[in-house]
C-alpha cells in the first residue's frame, strides 16, 4: 500500500485488532462511507442555504438524530468513553454547520477534505509512520485535482465561512484518527454522538427560532443516516486502511458532493470538474495499490 509502519512491529497508531476484510469489502465499504460524507454536504446546503433550519439548530439535531439512531450499540456497550471523540465530533459538525450557511456545497467539501487529509497525514507522520513514494505520488496527483477543481470555485468575501471549514476539518481529521484506534467502531460511534449532542446543547441559545419541518426532516435525516450510520461503516473500515489510503480515499468526498449538487442543487457540469475527478481516482488508485 502507500504506507506503512517504518519497522515491522506494531505501528503506535495502529490498532492492535484491526478488523479483517477482504479488499472487495474495505471498497464497498469505503465507497459508502464516501457516500455519506458527500451527502452530509449536499443536505447541509439544501438545509441551510434558503433558511429552513438555522445552523445551531441543524447541528443540534443532526447529532442528537445520530445518538438516536445509535442508542442499540450505546446501551448493548462496555468500556470507556472518549471525550475527545465526542468533543471533535461535535466541533466538526457545528463549524460545517455555520460554513454551509454561505460556502457552495462543492466549494465547502473541498476545504474540508483538503484540511483533513493533511491533518490525517501529519498526525500519522508525527506518529511514526512513513509515506512510501508511491503514496506521495497519488496524494500529490489528488491534491492536484483538488486545485483544478478548487480555483474556479474560490470566491472572495467568504473568508469566516472557509476558516470554520478549515477548522471542521481539522476537527474531523482527530476524530478519523481517535476512531480509527477504537475497540468497538460502534460503541465508540454511539458515545460520540450522545456527548456531541450534550454538547450541543447550549447552541440552543444561538437559535434564529423554530425550524421549519422541512429544515428538521434534512437535518434528522443527516443525523440518523449519512452521519450515525455512516460514521459506523467509516470507523469500521478506516482501521484496515493504509494512513495515505485513509486520507486519500476521502478525496473523492467533493467529487462526490459536486455531482451531488449538479444533480439536486442545479449547479453546472464544468470542464474543471470532469478533469479533477479523473486526477482524483488517479491518486486514490495509486495509494490503493499493493
Amino acid at each position: 500500500m502507500g504506507i506503512g509502519p517504518a519497522t515491522s512491529s506494531p505501528s503506535p497508531s495502529t490498532p492492535e485488532a484491526a478488523p479483517r476484510f477482504g479488499a472487495g469489502q474495505v471498497a464497498l465499504l469505503a465507497a459508502l462511507a464516501i457516500l455519506a460524507f458527500a451527502g452530509n454536504s449536499i443536505i447541509a446546503r439544501a438545509a441551510l442555504v434558503d433558511g429552513a433550519i438555522d445552523a445551531a439548530s441543524f447541528s443540534l439535531v443532526r447529532l442528537a438524530a445520530g445518538a438516536l439512531v445509535l442508542v442499540p450499540l450505546l446501551v448493548r456497550s462496555e468500556g470507556r468513553w472518549s471525550l475527545s471523540g465526542g468533543a471533535s465530533l461535535f466541533v466538526y459538525v457545528a463549524l460545517f454547520s455555520w460554513a454551509y450557511v454561505e460556502l457552495p456545497t462543492a466549494t465547502g467539501a473541498l476545504i474540508l477534505f483538503a484540511v483533513v487529509q493533511a491533518t490525517i497525514l501529519l498526525t500519522g507522520i508525527a506518529r511514526g509512520e512513513r509515506v512510501r513514494l508511491l503514496g506521495w505520488i497519488g496524494l500529490v496527483v489528488s491534491l492536484t485535482g483538488l486545485a483544478v477543481l478548487l480555483v474556479p470555485q474560490v470566491e472572495t468575501g467568504r473568508l469566516v465561512p472557509a476558516l470554520f471549514m478549515a477548522a471542521s476539518g481539522i476537527a474531523w481529521g482527530a476524530y478519523t484518527m481517535i476512531g480509527r484506534r477504537a475497540a468497538a467502531p460502534g460503541a465508540h460511534t454511539a458515545r460520540s454522538f450522545a456527548i456531541g449532542a450534550l454538547l450541543a446543547l447550549p447552541l440552543l441559545a444561538l437559535s434564529d427560532g423554530m425550524p421549519g419541518v422541512h429544515g428538521l426532516m434534512l437535518a434528522g435525516l443527516s443525523g440518523a443516516v449519512t452521519s450515525g450510520l455512516g460514521y459506523v461503516v467509516w470507523n469500521r473500515v478506516s482501521p484496515a486502511l493504509g494512513l495515505a489510503t485513509l486520507a486519500t480515499v476521502q478525496l473523492a468526498t467533493p467529487l462526490v458532493a459536486a455531482l451531488g449538487g449538479v444533480a439536486l442543487l442545479g449547479e453546472a457540469v464544468t470542464r474543471e470538474l470532469v478533469v479533477s475527478g479523473a486526477l482524483i481516482v488517479a491518486g486514490i488508485a495509486m495509494t490503493l495499490r499493493r
